[in-house]
């Protein structure tokens, strides 16, 4: 059975359209169904989109109707819900949350009683559950009309089903800063001059409070959610406010969070923009030094900078690369038994504190890693020129059996072998073919690039 719903972070979709109230009921209730107690306890947060309320109060709905608790967190950054399940020993957690896309979108992403996110398997048995109890199915626009599964049983007397609670979770907000607190307890922040733009999204709390509280200056932007304004050029999709602001009001470094908060990109002294690649060269590096790099490696996506491959290589670091995307990141770390991993966008992981990737904790271990030193000092590694054209085609499969593209790439990258490198691959939704070239000159990235793109119109366009 191919999966409909749930992409490589959740069910994702319009809200209101794809992911209506109907299909968050059906979910909440075919998942609790599916969960290995009794009477499993649902954590539920959200970000701060004007639909997270509606979504919210259906998946609740769905949880109790399966006879499980739903206990409402409120609104948390994504990379709180792990850190909960292990706190009080939740059997399940559920974040409403569309990450960085705009306000109209939202999603829902669940996490196990382990703390990871649900495994292919376990997604594909919800949707399954979904269809078995009568909860719907996949239309012919994409969408799914979900009535809802039936609860998880009856009662002793009369016949009547198990019905479970809805209740407040008071104080997820400090007990995420509490985790955070204590993972960081000897980072001396003070003198540190700061600046946060929070995207109008779920850290616009969280993330001032940590930072003071461990002795920074703080000032924020971007951190009044009205529902609608969260990622709205702002956040870590939108970096270049938080760059004018910190080069503008002198600001010795910032900080740009997505809007659920597992994400972030730094900004130094100067206004230059610090990405996710060069955040994990400095967390590598610390944390080999300090002991805690177990198995003396990090996992990357391919689209990670060559800068990186070379600066790892320098240090021993192993390097393994997979699919773009922190759930197949993940999965290699779990596979390799590491710790450290993320993407170029500034999704990072460090399973040592967490089992999601957290803006935060990751904005922390950067700081901690310079050790007081000013970010723009950074010496992780040398981040080569990149270049990436999005080419639209016919058929984004028809790649494949390009010949005459499939030599051309190969010979570009034979000839920047040990100074940079040329990836060009389709889309995964798209009808797009993306070339990617990293040079030691912007001059030459810019050369290879020009003519390989040149190559992909002319054949595939």
């Amino acid at each position: 059975m191919t999966r409909h719903l749930f992409g490589t972070d959740g069910v994702r979709g319009v809200a209101g359209e794809l992911l209506s109230a109907e299909l968050a009921l059906a979910l909440g209730r075919a998942a609790t169904a599916l969960a290995a107690v009794e009477r499993p306890q649902v954590l539920i947060i959200r970000d701060t989109r004007e639909s997270g309320e509606m979504l919210e109060a259906a998946l609740a709905a769905g949880v109790s109707a399966a006879g499980g608790e739903a206990l409402l967190g409120g609104v948390l950054p994504t990379p709180a819900a792990p850190l909960l399940i292990a706190r009080y020993g939740f059997d399940l957690a559920a974040v409403i949350s569309a990450s960085h896309n705009p306000y109209q979108d939202n999603g829902i992403k669940f996490f196990g009683a382990d703390g990871f996110k649900l495994s292919d398997e376990s997604e594909l048995e919800i949707e399954r559950e979904l269809q078995r109890a009568g909860g719907g199915s996949a239309d012919a626009n994409g969408g799914w009309d979900a009535s809802g599964p039936a609860s998880r049983g009856t009662g002793d007397e009369g016949g009547g089903h198990v019905i479970g609670r809805v209740r407040e979770l008071r104080g997820t907000g400090e007990d995420y800063l509490r985790e955070l607190h204590t993972r960081f307890a000897e980072l001396d922040l003070h003198g540190l001059d700061v600046l946060l733009d929070c995207a109008h999204g779920a850290t616009y709390r969280v993330a001032p409070e940590i930072f003071r509280r461990l002795g920074a200056t703080v000032s924020v932007i971007a951190e009044r959610p009205d529902g609608r304004n969260i990622n709205a050029g702002c956040g870590s999709t939108h970096v270049g406010e938080l760059a004018r602001r910190v080069l503008a009001d002198g600001h010795a470094v910032g900080f740009a969070f997505d809007g659920d908060g597992d994400r972030v990109l730094a900004v130094d002294g100067a206004g230059e923009v610090v990405d996710g690649d060069e955040l994990m060269a400095l967390a590598a590096l610390h944390l080999k030094r300090a002991g805690r790099l177990a198995g003396g490696g990090v996992v990357v996506t391919v689209m990670t900078n060559y800068g990186f491959h070379a600066a790892m290589r320098d240090a021993d670091i192993a390097v393994a690369s997979t699919k773009v995307g922190d759930r197949y990141v993940l999965e290699e770390l779990r596979a390799r038994g590491w710790v450290l991993g993320g993407e170029q966008s500034g999704h990072i992981i460090d399973t040592g504190f967490n089992r999601s990737g957290d803006g935060i904790a990751s904005a922390l271990l950067a700081l901690e890693a310079l050790a007081g030193a000013p970010l723009s000092e950074r010496h992780a590694m040398r981040k080569l020129p990149q270049r990436l054209v999005n080419v639209r085609v016919r058929d984004r499969r028809a790649l494949e059996s390009a010949d005459t593209v499939t030599a051309a790439v190969r010979a570009a990258d034979e000839a920047l072998s040990g100074r940079g490198r040329v990836l060009v691959r389709p889309s995964g939704t798209e009808p797009l073919v993306r070339v990617m070239v990293e040079a030691p000159t912007d001059a030459e990235a810019d050369e290879v690039c020009a003519r390989l793109v040149a190559l992909v119109e002319r054949e595939l366009a």
